[in-house]
């Protein structure tokens, strides 16, 4: 969902004593080393972020500051290259043909070298090469299996051949059928450009003898075949553990389950609580970090989160924005306030199964959404502008979004229609169960009024909240029959519209499944033209809509806040959040 970068406003504001350890003192005077705590409102539960199940904030931006890659994203929303990492050469344009190569000297934290055998796994992994799954309009598997259960969409790697490692050992080249419109981004674009999965790591866990019976076992299976699925056992071994295999909310006895490749690395975690990262002394291969040490507590909750900056047990906050938060940090000292809006949006999805598997009974559930009370409850105050979002992948700052808007169906959800509900339902009173994170409070205010609303047609609303390091997992599992979560952007490229509504993948966590919606997404992607993609995306979301699939709420508003002690905090709208320059973090003298 590429947007321009919205335009901050710094308040200086704030506050008390950090309590922060001095640092050394720098030849120009800026602190080096020491430690910088900082707050975020989910809790860790996965060292694999690419994950269906990990693909959560808080373990996206602990794999971002462990892990290295060819590139970053700015907050201008610019790729930028690392190439100290390594090098991404685009040897043809038409037929598209880029090679990926690993300089000398960049290595896991064991010592091993990133190389080849890292660059085909994370290729095999995020193209589904081997996948031969068929699923159903409900998104079930019918035959096939789906091996690694990537978070992100498969289109734009599965239009390359199976590559070949370089002589040099640490390289591949993506050979594309079709341009691709993400090519940039393609390669570890769920930890943006980085790579996560040593390949010896999981050639060992997997069952394999090592890396080199790994890329063997790539090398030969052939590639899956949806129409003659056959059984890989030695395949599905190692995705098996890729897929679970690094889940936890503790530091595991086994080093090897965390290792690093980039500038932090995990010394320490209290599950629930708090992370610690301390620097990785062999990392020289990217933008070198000034700290030594980051703490990460988990806080859900805004108050408490600005409670703990005030009592300088933290020093940068990133909470749920609301006007009570922002009152509250412009009324403390030593505080520096920057605010945004965020490329994310909350939203109500409905399974199409169970008790929603009718078209009619998923209507009449949206048609008892309070968009506007929810609006008005959660961002009115912090944003009097704020309106209930009417497309499903446009924001309001965005060009296309007037027009899909416009056109989509959105506006017959523009208010509450309890009878028209009922209407719907006949007499039914549908039991459906709601999944939110319960300890977060805009998602069970959320759930509240919701809840409140559909009962007045008739159905029966059950409470399916789940801790802040549980529900993400339970995305997708078929244990609820709607879910109130957050999608946020990257800011760069399309292929997060397959990602999440593409049949079969594995953010499709309803189960929406459109054969003409799948047909434009595949168009989309290698689409490069820009008011073209804006074109087919216009069609897609109108496709979502006529679906029932569920309604977007409202944009989140962004806000992050420091100590004065701490400087290089910037802020970014994306899914990095504050953490998208975390080296340029330090303490100031």
């Amino acid at each position: 969902m590429g947007v321009a970068a919205v335009a901050l406003l710094a308040l200086s504001a704030c506050a008390a004593n950090t309590g922060t350890e001095t640092p050394e003192e720098t030849a120009e005077g800026e602190g080096t080393g020491g430690n910088i705590r900082i707050a975020e409102v989910n809790a860790f539960s996965s060292f694999n972020a690419s994950s269906s199940e990990g693909n959560v904030d808080i373990n996206g931006v602990i794999a971002y500051s462990t892990h290295s890659g060819f590139n970053y994203i700015d907050n201008d929303l610019e790729v930028v290259e690392n190439e100290d990492f390594g090098s991404m050469e685009v040897l043809s344009e038409d037929p598209l043909s880029v090679r990926y190569t690993v300089n000398e000297g960049v290595n896991w934290s064991d010592g091993e070298p990133v190389d080849g055998g890292d660059l085909l796994l994370q290729w095999a992994i995020e193209s589904g090469y081997f996948n031969d799954a068929v699923t159903d309009d409900a998104g079930e598997v019918t035959s096939g299996t789906t091996y690694f259960d990537y978070a992100g969409d498969t289109t734009g790697l599965a239009l390359t051949e199976l590559p070949e490692i370089g002589d040099d050992g640490r390289s591949i080249t993506l050979n594309y059928s079709v341009p691709f419109a993400d090519y940039q981004v393609a390669f570890g674009l769920m930890n943006e450009g980085g790579l996560d999965t040593p390949a010896h790591v999981l050639a060992d866990k997997g069952g394999l003898t090592d890396e080199d019976a790994l890329i063997e076992l790539i090398r030969t299976e052939p590639a899956g075949d949806p129409e003659n699925p056959v059984e890989r056992p030695e395949l599905k071994a190692v995705a098996d553990f890729w897929n679970t295999g690094f889940d936890t909310k503790s530091l595991p006895d086994d080093p090897t389950l965390f290792l690093s490749n980039g500038p932090f690395i995990a010394s320490a975690v209290t599950p629930d609580q708090s992370m610690t990262l301390t620097r990785n002394p062999d990392y020289d291969w990217g933008p070198m970090p000034k700290v030594d040490e980051i703490t990460v507590r988990y806080i859900g909750e805004a108050p408490a989160q600005v409670q703990a900056l005030q009592n300088g047990e933290v020093d940068i906050i990133a909470p749920q924005a609301s006007a009570d938060t922002a009152e509250q940090l412009e009324a403390l000292e030593g505080v520096t306030v920057v605010r945004g809006n965020e490329l994310s949006y909350d939203h109500l999805d409905l399974n199409f199964s169970g008790v929603f598997a009718e078209e009619s009974v998923r209507e009449a559930f949206m048609k008892t959404v309070p968009r506007q009370q929810l609006v008005d409850s959660i961002i009115k105050k912090l944003n009097p502008d704020a309106e209930p979002v009417d497309s499903q992948l446009f924001l309001q700052d965005q060009e296309p979004y007037e027009e899909s808007a416009a056109n989509n169906g959105s506006e017959a959800y523009a208010e509450v229609d309890i009878e028209g509900a009922k209407e719907l339902l006949d007499g039914a009173t549908p039991e459906v169960r709601i999944m939110y994170n319960r300890d977060n409070p805009n998602r069970l205010n959320s759930y509240t009024l919701i809840a409140e609303s559909a009962s007045q047609a008739g159905f029966k609303v059950v409470d399916g909240g789940l801790g802040a390091s549980d529900w993400s997992a339970a995305l997708g599992n078929g244990t609820y029959d709607a879910a109130v979560f957050g999608w946020i952007s990257s800011g760069v490229g399309v292929s997060n519209v397959p990602q999440i509504f593409k049949s079969g993948n594995g953010s499709n966590f309803n189960g929406f499944s459109s054969s003409e919606a799948d047909e434009l997404m595949e168009e989309l992607v290698v689409e490069t033209d820009p008011d073209a993609q804006n074109d087919l995306q216009v069609q897609i979301d109108k496709l979502i809509w006529d679906s029932k699939y569920g309604l977007p709420l409202y944009q989140v508003p962004g806000m992050n806040a420091h100590s004065d002690n701490v400087s290089g905090v910037e802020y970014m709208p994306n899914l990095t959040g504050v953490w998208w320059n975390f080296w340029d973090w330090q303490i100031a003298q």
